[in-house]
């Protein structure tokens, strides 16, 4: 289906946030990006690039694979 791995980043952008107990803003600033850029990121709206996978995911101390795989129920 055409943007699922849009929308599966962004469910698990929103998953490691509500992990650490943040707002999305202050998820923004940890990631350096701007607040509406991740609620976009979150809603599975933004196209990110490759780079910005790999930035997003060094930021958060992940192998880039793990934004881009289904994640289970904890």
């Amino acid at each position: 289906m055409e943007g699922e791995l849009q929308r599966r980043v962004g469910r698990n952008l929103r998953a490691y946030r509500q992990e650490r107990g943040l707002s999305q803003e202050a998820f923004a600033d940890v990631l350096d990006v701007h607040r509406t850029y991740m609620g976009g990121l979150e809603r599975g709206e933004r196209n990110l690039t490759l780079r910005s996978l790999e930035k997003l995911a060094a930021q958060l101390e992940l192998d880039p694979l793990e934004l881009l795989t289904e994640r289970r129920e904890r």
